[in-house]
């Protein structure tokens, strides 16, 4: 065998049709396009047009990335709960849960819960029941000497794909 006569094979390589050389070409006159208008030229796209009709992106409602049913939590700074307790709004004492928030009118409106949050500073020692709480908000209040208790649970953080790939691996064999 030499280079020479090296060659596809039998049908490996097709024509390119040759358009727009004559109506008894079969693809002469339009070439292929159809008839006149935009979409016979060159250049042209209309995504998403739909022949005047209002487009189906703009028929369905955009949610994007916002959750169907947020949780709305009414925040409290630590700061605030402890005007309150000097206020005497709030037996420091006693328990003190989001009734009692509510009661010494540091929260109003209905809402999913009472999240604490850490502006501010706290000397009184308190034990607190709220829906959530930051993290700086729980270190002040066990620097206070007092305890928090956190109703709803922070989700869990995404696992690292090492970890993730590990487990797959070990969970095959």
């Amino acid at each position: 065998m030499r280079l020479n006569q090296i060659a596809d094979n039998e049908g490996a390589r097709k024509n390119r049709m040759r358009v727009g050389r004559g109506i008894g070409s079969g693809k002469g006159k339009t070439s292929g396009r159809g008839v006149k208008g935009q979409k016979a030229r060159t250049g042209v796209s209309i995504k998403g047009f739909e022949g005047g009709q209002t487009p189906i992106y703009r028929r369905l409602p955009k949610r994007g990335f916002n959750p169907l049913n947020p949780v709305h939590f009414e925040t409290v700074n630590i700061g605030r709960l402890q005007s309150a307790i000097d206020k005497k709004k709030i037996d420091a004492s006693q328990p003190i849960d989001e009734a009692a928030l509510k009661a010494a009118g540091l929260c109003s409106r209905k809402a999913g819960g009472v999240r604490l949050l850490g502006t501010g500073e706290l000397k009184a020692k308190v034990t607190i029941t709220v829906s959530g709480a930051s993290g700086t908000a729980k270190a002040a209040v066990e620097k206070a000497g007092g305890s928090i208790t956190v109703l709803v649970a922070p989700k869990a953080e995404a696992e690292p794909k090492a970890e993730k790939k590990a487990k797959a691996k070990g969970k095959k064999k």
